[in-house]
C-alpha cells in the first residue's frame, strides 16, 4: 500500500470513485446534517480517550475511505459516550424544549404527543454527555438505548415493527414500516446518535471543497482503529475537523469527533467505550408494552413530519417540505439554509420592548444589503434573523451569513 501521511490529501476526483460518487449531490447537508446532531450531532469523558497508537499497515485516505464505505458489518453491540458543547446559554431547560420542537416539526406533547416519540426524545442527545446501548443485527433489527440517572428510553426496531418506550413516563410510541426500509426507518431517528451514523453524513462532505487525510492510528474500546481526517478548505466555515476513528479490521467507525474552528473543546465527541461484533441475542430486540403503559400510534400523532427533519434540500433545487420551506445559499461547507417565516422577525432593541432586549442580549445586531438584523451565535451553528422575517442557519460565520443573505436578495 502507499504510505499514508499528514499532508496525503484525498480530492473530490479521487474520493468520489464509485461507491462515494452517488454522496456528491449531498454534500451540502453536512453543515446541516452533522452540526444539526448539534448533528452529534464534544470534549468526551476520559473513557474515549486513546489509549495506544497501534502500529498498523500504511493506507492512503482513499483507501480508508473506500473501507469504510464498503464495509458489510451486519451484527454490532456495545456501548457509545456522546456529547455536545455548542456553548448555549442555560435557560433553564427552554432551549432544549425549542430543539426538541423544531427538529420533530410537532407541536408537542400538549397537542397529541408522546414522551416516547423519537423525533423529540432523541434531541437531547444534542446538549450534554449521554450514555448509549447500541445493538444491531442486519437491517431490520437495531435496539438504542439512552441511559439516564434514574430511567431509560428504548428506540427498537424488530422487522416492521418500531418501538419507542420512555420508561420515566411510562410511555410508548408505535410505528409501521415496510421490511428493510431503511430511509423509513431513519425517519423516526433524525438524530444521528452513533459514530458510524455520524461518520455517514460526514463523508458526504468529501469534494472540492474538503481535505482528506490519514491522521495516524488509535485505539478505540480496545481494538486497533486508522484516524481519517476531514477538513473544510473553505473559510468562512465553523467547522475546524471532522476525526473519524476507523476499525482496521471491519472498516466501522468507532468514535467520531468534530471540533470547531475557533478552538476550544470538540463541539461533538462520541464513541464505543465497549464494542463487540458477536451476533446479538433475539430477546434483545424483543419489546411488549408494559401493563398500564399509554400507547401512542405514529398516524395518530399530531403533526408527524412526512420526511426526516433537518435534511436541506440540494442548492437552486425546490425547497424541503414544498413551497416556503428552506432552501439553500452556496455550496460545500459554507452551505446556509434560508427560509423566510412570513413574519416581521423577532423583536429586538427598543423597539422590541423588555422582550427585545433579552433576545437582542444574546444576539449581535448586523446590516447588509439584505437589511437589518440579529445574528445568534453558538460555538457551531449560527443564525441569521432578519427584521422582515427571513432566517440563514448554518455551520459559518457571522460573515458568512451576512453575504448569505446579501446574496439571498
Amino acid at each position: 500500500m502507499a504510505p499514508y501521511a499528514s499532508d496525503d490529501s484525498t480530492t473530490a476526483a479521487q474520493a468520489r470513485e464509485p461507491g462515494t460518487r452517488r454522496r456528491r449531490a449531498a454534500r451540502y447537508a453536512v453543515p446541516v446534517a452533522v452540526t444539526g446532531v448539534a448533528a452529534a450531532t464534544i470534549g468526551l469523558v476520559p473513557a474515549l480517550a486513546d489509549s495506544g497508537d497501534p502500529d498498523l499497515p500504511d493506507i492512503t485516505a482513499q483507501q480508508l475511505i473506500e473501507k469504510t464505505v464498503a464495509s458489510d458489518t451486519q451484527r454490532l453491540s456495545g456501548t457509545v459516550k456522546i456529547s455536545t458543547d455548542l456553548g448555549l446559554p442555560d435557560l433553564g431547560g427552554l432551549a432544549g424544549g425549542m430543539a426538541g420542537g423544531l427538529a420533530s416539526g410537532s407541536p408537542g406533547r400538549g397537542e397529541g404527543g408522546s414522551a416516547a416519540d423519537p423525533s423529540a426524545k432523541l434531541t437531547e442527545l444534542v446538549s450534554g454527555t449521554h450514555t448509549l446501548r447500541v445493538a444491531v443485527d442486519g437491517p431490520d433489527r437495531q435496539k438504542l438505548s439512552v441511559l439516564e440517572n434514574a430511567a431509560e428510553y428504548s428506540l427498537i426496531r424488530d422487522g416492521e415493527d418500531v418501538w419507542g418506550y420512555d420508561s420515566a413516563s411510562n410511555e410508548v410510541y408505535h410505528a409501521t414500516v415496510p421490511r428493510s426500509a431503511d430511509e423509513r426507518t431513519k425517519e423516526h431517528r433524525t438524530v444521528p446518535a452513533t459514530p458510524r451514523e455520524l461518520a455517514e453524513e460526514a463523508l458526504k462532505a468529501v469534494d472540492d471543497t474538503t481535505s482528506v487525510t490519514v491522521d495516524g492510528t488509535a485505539q478505540v474500546a480496545g481494538r486497533d482503529a486508522y484516524k481519517l481526517l476531514i477538513e473544510p478548505r473553505q473559510e468562512g466555515s465553523t467547522v475546524g475537523a471532522i476525526s473519524i476513528a476507523v476499525d482496521a479490521r471491519t472498516g466501522v467507525p468507532l468514535k467520531f469527533t468534530l471540533t470547531p474552528a475557533g478552538g476550544g473543546a470538540a463541539v461533538v465527541d462520541a464513541g464505543f467505550t465497549q464494542v463487540s461484533f458477536a451476533e446479538p441475542a433475539a430477546s434483545t430486540f424483543d419489546f411488549t408494552p408494559p401493563e398500564g403503559a399509554k400507547i401512542t400510534e405514529a398516524d395518530e400523532a399530531a403533526g408527524a413530519p412526512e420526511r426526516a427533519p433537518g435534511r436541506a434540500p440540494e442548492s437552486g433545487k425546490e425547497p424541503a417540505g414544498g413551497p416556503g420551506g428552506p432552501t439553500v445559499v452556496g455550496e460545500g461547507w459554507n452551505a446556509v439554509a434560508a427560509f423566510d417565516t412570513g413574519g416581521g422577525g423577532l423583536p429586538t432593541g427598543s423597539a422590541g420592548g423588555d422582550l427585545g432586549g433579552f433576545l437582542g442580549s444574546f444576539g449581535d445586531r448586523v446590516k447588509g444589503d439584505f437589511g437589518t438584523g440579529t445574528v445568534f451565535t453558538t460555538r457551531l451553528v449560527n443564525a441569521l434573523i432578519t427584521e422582515d422575517g427571513k432566517v440563514y442557519a448554518g455551520a459559518v460565520t457571522k460573515e458568512a451569513l451576512v453575504k448569505a443573505a446579501d446574496a439571498a436578495r
